[in-house]
């Protein structure tokens, strides 16, 4: 749903130098830094203005869990000392307003083609150009293509039947009103606990007459304690800039958040116990890298979920519900880590119900409500926080064709497969931005997007400084790239959920962790070897089909 009825316009018929397909901050600065190359560039973006994810996600409590510092470009120093930014967690209406900042100071809007979505992108092989077509009746002819559709930007309804039958109000985390919503005096049921539901949770249970939570896998969620930025800090962290993003970019997860060498073992039960308390009393992120091998041993890693399961009992008043919101049979943080403001204490109100859906399955939605194998749950408003179809969805809900009209959905079919996150073998000249075979979800996004779009636009520099007009990884560097992202997919306990990370919360789409997780630093390193190497693993192509 967006803000406004859609434009009218005439479609375009476009031949450009490169095709950006998003304007989140990937697709942002990916437009930006083609044309500071002098290329001639259009994006394409669904929505009706900039923002990515966070022009979409505006549910009540929406929120970034990654620090400001490291939620934000580093490219330009004047940006950077021209925003300020409030809170050390920024929520949504900052960080739409951060990126129409950006866009009016870079001017980006100018070459976005809005309310529009690419239906398909065709490789022309005698033209040695990418065909893309569009809702709207455009047709674009480009000779790079960059897809900065991000790791989540293909919302996921569930699966149970009856959801066209509801009578009441239906909502989705995903694609939220722009205009206000109001729970007041009304019984409001919210399907999904992960990152957004647990954020949706405390704020309509302000409002509302009646919440039900329909939980069916509990998160293991940590206290946000975000904190507003005293003006005095903001003129040190203005001043440190260039510094803390240096670190940031050398870092193992690509942003500042804390980490250690410290095995959980190392140290005494006591000192064991110090740590995790006092991680918890500081809030963020900071309690995931509090131990080194908290994602490789099991042992370590039962130990510090049973901490927050005891803290879980610590808040939540009612024993029994205590209980049912501790999770268990997967290891901690091998789901995304959730961020949460009063999101247990939530529990102790008395108008809030937590529906236990793995006692009492959800069978149907009806006309009124939702139903459960104990009964009917009467409901005048139904939100859905249930997640996407992550890292390969986005790029899979069109038509992308490559060479002899392969497509991506049929490459893919037994999971996503690329070089680096970044290309495809047999698809020349196609670019991903936080591509499903790089760190994706596992690295700071905003760092991983700079680094992705300077690794593209590097290349690109390299093949019209040198003639070449199509490049394409080989199968053989795809296929060795594909068994390090296995490999070390089986070193650690992320590949152990059932989740987006793994592709689990899809039905009929392949298990399996295809992110990289050997961290951030060592992924730029792939990169820099990658050209050092002199783009050894790329197929080059000098001449056009058929010319002389």
């Amino acid at each position: 749903m967006t803000s406004t009825a859609q434009t009218q316009r005439t479609p375009v018929t476009l031949t450009v130098d490169a095709l950006v397909v998003g304007a989140g901050f990937g697709g942002m600065y990916a437009l930006h830094r083609l044309r500071e190359m002098g290329l001639s560039v259009v994006g394409v973006e669904t929505g009706d203005n900039v923002g990515g994810v966070w022009y979409w996600n505006r549910y009540p409590g929406a929120r970034c869990d990654l620090m400001c510092v490291d939620y934000s470009y580093g490219f330009s120093d004047e940006i950077q000392q021209e925003w300020t930014w409030s809170e050390q967690f920024a929520a949504q209406p900052e960080i739409l307003a951060y990126a129409n900042f950006v866009a009016d100071k870079l001017d980006l809007r100018r070459d976005y083609l809005f309310e529009t979505r690419v239906e398909s992108a065709v490789w022309d092989e005698g033209a040695g150009k990418w065909q893309a077509t569009t809702n709207r009746g455009d047709h674009i002819t480009a000779t790079y293509c960059i897809m900065a559709t991000g790791p989540l930007s293909v919302p996921k309804d569930p699966e149970f039947p009856g959801l066209a039958d509801f009578k009441g109000e239906l909502l989705r985390a995903a694609k939220w009103p722009h205009t206000p919503v109001s729970f007041a005096g009304k019984r409001v049921g919210l399907v999904g606990t992960g990152s957004s539901g647990i954020q949706i949770v405390p704020v309509v249970a302000e409002e509302a007459a009646e919440l039900h939570v329909f939980q069916r896998t509990p998160s293991f969620t940590m206290p946000m304690r975000n904190t507003a930025l005293e003006p005095e800090y903001v003129v040190e962290l203005k001043r440190n800039y260039q510094a803390i993003r240096a670190v940031a970019r050398a870092s193992h997860l690509g942003g500042v958040r804390p980490v250690t060498s410290r095995p959980f073992f190392s140290i005494t039960p006591a000192q064991r116990k110090q740590v995790m308390e006092d991680g918890w009393a500081r809030g963020g992120l900071d309690f995931l890298g509090l131990f080194s091998d908290l994602l490789t041993n099991p042992e370590a890693n039962e130990h510090v979920a049973e901490f927050v399961r005891g803290k879980i009992g610590e808040t939540v008043k009612d024993p029994v519900v205590a209980e049912k919101l501790k999770p268990r049979g997967y290891p901690i943080f091998a789901r995304r880590p959730c961020l949460d403001t009063n999101y247990y204490e939530s529990f102790n109100l008395p108008h809030v119900h937590l529906q236990d859906c793995l006692e009492h399955p959800i069978e149907r939605v009806t006309e009124k409500g939702i139903l459960t194998s104990a009964g009917e749950v009467e409901l005048d408003t139904l939100i859905l926080a249930t997640g996407y179809d992550g890292l390969s969805g986005a790029l899979m809900a069109f038509d992308v064709r490559g060479r002899d009209g392969a497509s991506v959905r049929d490459k893919w079919a037994g999971g996503a497969r690329s070089y680096l996150g970044l290309m495809m073998a047999g698809f020349p000249n196609l670019f991903m931005v936080c591509g499903p075979n790089g760190p994706a979800a596992l690295a700071n996004i905003v760092t991983l997007d700079e680094q992705n779009v300077n690794w593209i636009c590097a290349l690109i520099d390299h093949m019209r400084a040198s003639g070449i007009r199509t490049a394409e990884p080989t199968q053989e560097a795809q296929d060795d790239w594909m068994e390090q992202v296995f490999a070390l997919a089986e070193l650690t306990l992320v590949s152990k959920a059932n989740t987006w990370y793994t592709g689990t919360n899809v039905d009929g789409k392949p298990r399996g962790l295809i992110m990289y997780t050997g961290g951030f630093m060592r992924y730029n390193e792939a990169c820099n070897a990658a050209v050092q190497s002199g783009y050894a693993s790329l197929r080059f192509g000098r001449e056009l089909v058929g010319a002389a």
